[in-house]
């Protein structure tokens, strides 16, 4: 039994190339666990073991990897910054205790960044800040520790000072102890002297280190009230205190460095120590019922309660399908068999393995707070929970977004179809957020993603892991339909031929819904005119048909059915017939309710260095992007707008001929507007002649 106080499983997450991977190989070397350092550039780093990754320089799975510092066991996942793979973020950081976000110290924080900071405050993870790349060019530590407050809304308590700025950024001042760290010019994380704090530098580390007692004390009345009566509060008082802080997320300790340079990694990994929750520190795993509602029961982690576990990853790799678990109470051997209680079938583990990366240590035994992996489970897919037979439990689950993008693929040759299916197979149980559909006119495959980037790299996939040649076509947006207009509307579904009859007589109003919330069916029927159980075959009869919109046929958003009255037969009325009858009602009405044509539009976010900018912003608004905020920067200026996706195919190419390379965006879904009349009308004929030709 290993003392779970000792544990640390976190997350090292942020933006598109602030410096994860590279944080991660330090954390690594400096552990002891890699002996050379590989770097993303040189595309060896050892979490990026994917080809793609290699070649692109950026992370897309997150890669599990398991490490030890000063007596304490840090199971750590570096997960992708770019926004096509936030579901690869969201899913690691459900099962993380704690988490470091790092920002790059002249970026500082970016659109990705925003996105994966609201993801931990949803998942409640306690976080420590990383600033990173203090040896950059317009690297400035206090100004972005300004926008994580401002941008993020998040209370940063400053540890550290750095001393020096960008290339004279030679090391740091522990707030805490008043002490200075130098590192010599060696690169080696273990050559750095301890020493005074810089004359220059002692009115400002006095003045933050005040700011840090202040913030650190208001977490213990007793320590408060004595700090102001004068009594300075010992050392180990302010640590507990921030720990306190920390876990309940009241403010985030923010430490600065540089992970490429060796410099500041030490005191990022003492505070993990320090200040980020063990597994038993947290809030417990909430229990849910067969319907994902809440029980009030909880997985406390222990391991004296029976086993319960969640498969958060699944990843094929050359021995075979790896089911990432993270243990929340219970303990696991080698032979032992578990319950999915999702699909209901047990299973008898086989192999179970502790990460490294993509290399493996094959274990025996496994207990409540380790994350490892299991080789070869059959039916288990992500979010699904492993369970003790005799005591049948479902974890909190996990929710994917839909995808915005879709592309229509074919095998070159006849003999790749099936090659295809298996290799989509085996993706689909790895990414959530990958959707697969066969056109059943055409018998084209559609790949369904959250963006251009995502597709590109399953196609990539496709072809060198599994050898898949394919011919692929032009990228599509999922168009969605709604109405502007509500009716009041009558229909009769009336079948009289020998044997007994049909009858189902509804009455009810069709109206545009609030935007988000799908599809809505109520029923104000009094009297009995329409029995009650037929209720649900009605409101199944028009939900059936909201996959089909009226104008081209694509799915319906947006609407709400209110049945008011209707009428039936003792002997004809039936579920069928009312389910027919609402089929019908759906055909007859939706075409008079002002149908709508809708698109997705994109929260884009653009860096441009300053003299490119009124390029970039008339490209925007050639695109139909409406502006909503510039900020300038050290480097250059921000832009955000809402750009519909349609604008957006082949945008990165665009914005590197208008920068001479050095503009960056990102982009992820925001919400659904109508289309203006010329792009419905267009979409609208397509969509015809796709039909017509099939």
């Amino acid at each position: 039994m290993t003392d779970l106080s000792l544990y640390r499983n976190i997350g090292i997450f942020a933006h598109v190339d602030a410096g994860k991977t590279t944080t991660t190989e330090r954390i690594l070397k400096l552990t002891g666990k890699i002996h050379k350092t590989g770097e993303v550039h040189d595309g060896a780093a050892t979490t990026d073991f994917m080809e793609q990754e290699q070649e692109r320089g950026i992370t897309i799975q997150s890669a599990a990897t398991t490490c030890f510092w000063k007596d304490h066991r840090f199971n750590i996942i570096d997960t992708p910054g770019h926004v096509d793979f936030t579901v690869e973020v969201y899913r690691s950081l459900k099962v993380l205790d704690g988490g470091v976000g790092v920002f790059c110290g002249s970026g500082g924080v970016e659109p990705q960044s925003e996105t994966n900071w609201r993801y931990a405050n949803e998942s409640e993870v306690a976080r420590v800040i990383f600033v990173n790349k203090l040896d950059r060019m317009g690297a400035d530590f206090l100004r972005v520790v300004e926008q994580v407050e401002k941008v993020l809304g998040a209370n940063p308590l400053v540890m550290v000072l750095p001393i020096g700025t960008e290339e004279n950024f030679v090391g740091l001042v522990d707030l805490l102890t008043r002490k200075a760290f130098i590192w010599d010019d060696t690169g080696l994380p273990e050559n750095f002297e301890t020493v005074d704090v810089p004359e220059d530098m002692v009115e400002l580390v006095e003045e933050y280190r005040e700011k840090l007692i202040e913030m650190a004390v208001e977490q213990d009345d007793d320590v408060m009230m004595a700090y102001m009566e004068g009594e300075e509060p010992s050392i180990d008082d302010i640590k507990r205190c921030i720990r306190k802080g920390t876990i309940a997320l009241d403010f985030f300790p923010t430490y600065c460095g540089s992970a490429f340079k060796n410099k500041g990694v030490q005191l990022v990994l003492d505070a993990v120590v320090d200040y980020l929750p063990s597994p038993t520190e947290v809030k417990a795993q909430p229990l849910t019922d067969e319907d994902g509602e809440e029980t009030g029961d909880v997985a406390t982690v222990t391991t004296d309660a029976t086993l319960k576990a969640l498969a958060f990853k699944i990843m094929e790799d050359r021995f075979g399908a790896l089911t990432f678990v993270r243990i929340y109470s219970g303990e696991l051997n080698k032979g032992d068999t578990i319950l999915n209680s999702f699909t209901g079938k047990t299973e008898r583990i086989g192999r179970m393995v502790e990460m490294h990366a993509d290399d493996r240590n094959e274990i025996d035994h496994a207990q409540a707070g380790d994350i490892i992996a299991i080789v070869g489970m059959k039916n288990v897919q992500t979010g699904h929970t492993l369970c003790d037979p005799k005591d049948p439990v479902t974890l909190e689950p996990m929710i994917f977004p839909d995808p915005v993008i879709s592309i229509a693929v074919k095998p070159k040759d006849k003999g790749g179809s099936e090659k295809m299916g298996i290799a989509i197979g085996k993706m689909i149980a790895e990414d959530p957020s990958f959707r697969v559909e066969t056109d059943q006119d055409s018998g084209e495959t559609i790949l369904k993603g959250m963006g251009e980037l995502h597709l590109d790299i399953k196609v990539d996939i496709l072809k060198r892991t599994y050898d898949v040649e394919l011919e692929v076509g032009q990228p599509q947006v999922a168009y969605r339909e709604t109405i502007t207009q509500e009716i009041e509307d009558s229909y009769t579904h009336k079948k009289q031929s020998g044997g007994s009859g049909q009858f189902g007589k509804i009455d009810y109003r069709i109206k545009p819904g609030e935007p988000g919330s799908g599809f809505v069916f109520s029923s104000v029927v009094v009297g009995g005119n329409v029995p009650k159980e037929f209720f649900p075959a009605i409101e199944k009869g028009f939900e059936s048909m909201m996959a089909t919109g009226p104008l081209a046929e694509f799915p319906v958003l947006d609407v709400e059915i209110e049945l008011f009255d209707g009428g039936f037969h003792a002997v004809d009325s039936s579920a069928v017939a009312f389910e027919i009858a609402a089929k019908g009602a759906y055909r007859q009405s939706m075409p008079k309710a002002g149908p709508q044509l809708i698109e997705p539009i994109m929260k884009v976010d653009v860096f441009t260095p300053d003299d490119h900018i009124g390029d970039v912003i008339g490209d925007l608004n050639r695109r139909r992007g409406m502006i909503k905020d510039q900020e300038k920067g050290v480097t250059g200026v921000r832009v955000k707008a809402d750009v519909p996706l349609a604008e957006m195919f082949g945008y990165i190419g665009s914005l590197r001929t208008m920068t001479s390379g050095r503009g960056q965006f990102s982009m992820e879904f925001s919400h659904y507007l109508p289309c203006p009349k010329n792009v419905s009308e267009q979409v609208i004929e397509e969509a015809r002649e796709r039909k017509a030709a099939k």
